[in-house]
C-alpha cells in the first residue's frame, strides 16, 4: 500500500486541512528500463505553494484538484533499472507528496550526505539558499557598508539572505512576528538590528530609526504594509528584490498598497520580482559558495522539523502561519 495527498478543493482565503484529502494507493511498482522506485525522506512546504493551490496563471501551472501536490522532496532509491541511479542514493528535487513513488530521474539530481545531512538539501544548500544568494546577488548587487532591510527575516529564505549580507559587509536589519525570533535573528544569524512588527505601531519610523542612512537593498518575502513602510527610507538607486508576498496569498480582495511609482521615480530605485529558475545556469556556482560557507562556518541554519507524513499539510498550515523558525520540513 501506498499514499498520496492530494489537493482536495482550491482555498478561499486561507487554506485548511479541509482543503487536502489522503488517498490509499494500490501501487503496483514494477519498474521499466530507466525508472526507479523512490521512498520519502524529507519533504519541503513553502509559501509558493499557496499559490499553485488556486487555479490563477502564474509562473508555474496550479495543482489539479484531485491529484498528488508537489514540493521539493528528498527520496532514497530503493530499487532502479536507471543507470545513472543506484539503489541506496539519495537524490532531491520536485516530487508528488507520496509515501513512494516511481521516477525516470528527470529534475533529479544526486546529493550526498556525507558533506551535509539531508534536509539541508531542501534549504540552505537547496533551493532555499539559492533563492537567497542568487535574488541578492543578480538584482541586490550589495556593496560593502550599504544597508539591507529584510521582511520575513526569520524564515527560511529570509535567515539565509541576512547571513550572506553580513558575510559581504553589509548593515543588515530584519523583520520578523516576534521577539523570540528578533533575538534569533541577532544571536544566532548575525543581524544588526530587528524589527518585530506586530508590536511595532509606526513601522516607517522603527525602519528610520534602524535604518538612519537609508535603505540600499530591500529583500521583500512578504509584501503588503511592512513593504509600504521600507519605501519610505529607500536611498538614491536602492535596489528592491520581490522574492515573496505571504502577506497577501490568502486575500480574496484586491489589497489596498501605497503607490510605489512616486518612490521609484523619486530615487531612481530599482524593483524586480524574480524566481530561483531565473537563475539556473548560475546553480553551480551558487551551490559551491554555499557549501564552502558552511564548512568554514559562515553559515547557520535553522530547521523546524515536523515527524510524519501524514502531518505534512498541518505544517504548510503553520508555515503560513509563520510558526517556523527557519525551513519547514517534513521528516517522513
Amino acid at each position: 500500500m501506498n499514499t498520496s495527498i492530494n489537493l482536495k478543493q482550491r482555498p478561499v482565503g486561507t487554506p485548511t486541512l479541509d482543503d487536502f484529502s489522503f488517498e490509499e494507493l494500490d501501487d503496483n511498482f514494477t519498474l521499466k528500463n530507466g525508472e526507479m522506485l523512490l521512498v520519502s525522506k524529507y519533504i519541503s512546504v513553502d509559501p509558493y505553494l499557496r499559490g499553485r493551490m488556486s487555479d490563477a496563471k502564474s509562473y508555474v501551472p496550479p495543482f489539479k484538484v484531485g491529484e498528488p501536490i508537489s514540493s521539493g522532496i528528498v527520496a532514497e532509491v530503493l530499487e532502479s533499472k536507471n543507470e545513472k541511479f543506484k539503489e541506496g542514493d539519495f537524490v532531491s528535487g520536485l516530487l508528488q507528496w507520496k509515501e513512494k513513488q516511481v521516477s525516470n530521474g528527470e529534475g533529479l539530481q544526486k546529493i550526498d550526505k556525507s558533506k551535509a545531512p539531508l534536509s539541508a538539501y531542501l534549504g540552505i544548500v537547496g533551493m532555499t539558499g539559492l533563492t537567497a544568494y542568487l535574488g541578492l546577488h543578480e538584482i541586490g548587487k550589495p556593496k560593502q557598508g550599504e544597508t539591507m532591510v529584510v521582511s520575513g527575516a526569520a524564515g527560511a529564505v529570509g535567515s539565509v539572505v541576512g547571513q550572506i549580507g553580513k558575510i559581504l559587509g553589509l548593515t543588515v536589519i530584519g523583520i520578523a512576528g516576534t521577539d523570540e525570533k528578533i533575538d534569533m535573528l541577532r544571536s544566532d544569524f548575525g543581524f544588526d538590528h530587528g524589527i518585530n512588527y506586530k508590536t511595532t505601531k509606526d513601522m516607517k519610523a522603527a525602519i528610520k530609526e534602524a535604518a538612519p542612512n537609508g535603505v540600499d537593498i530591500y529583500f521583500d518575502n512578504v509584501g503588503g504594509p511592512i513593504s509600504d513602510a521600507v519605501l519610505f527610507s529607500i536611498n538614491q538607486f536602492a535596489r528592491i528584490i520581490i522574492c515573496g508576498a505571504i502577506s497577501v496569498y490568502n486575500k480574496t480582495e484586491l489589497p489596498m498598497a501605497v503607490a510605489v511609482q512616486p518612490f521609484l521615480v523619486k530615487t531612481s530605485a530599482l524593483m524586480q520580482g524574480f524566481i530561483v529558475s531565473n537563475y539556473a545556469d548560475k546553480f553551480p556556482v551558487a551551490m559551491k559558495q554555499l557549501a564552502t560557507w558552511l564548512g568554514e562556518d559562515k553559515l547557520t541554519y535553522k530547521e523546524t522539523i515536523v515527524e510524519g507524513f501524514e502531518n505534512t499539510p498541518q505544517a504548510f498550515l503553520d508555515m503560513m502561519d509563520g510558526k517556523n523558525k527557519g525551513k519547514m520540513i517534513v521528516k517522513v
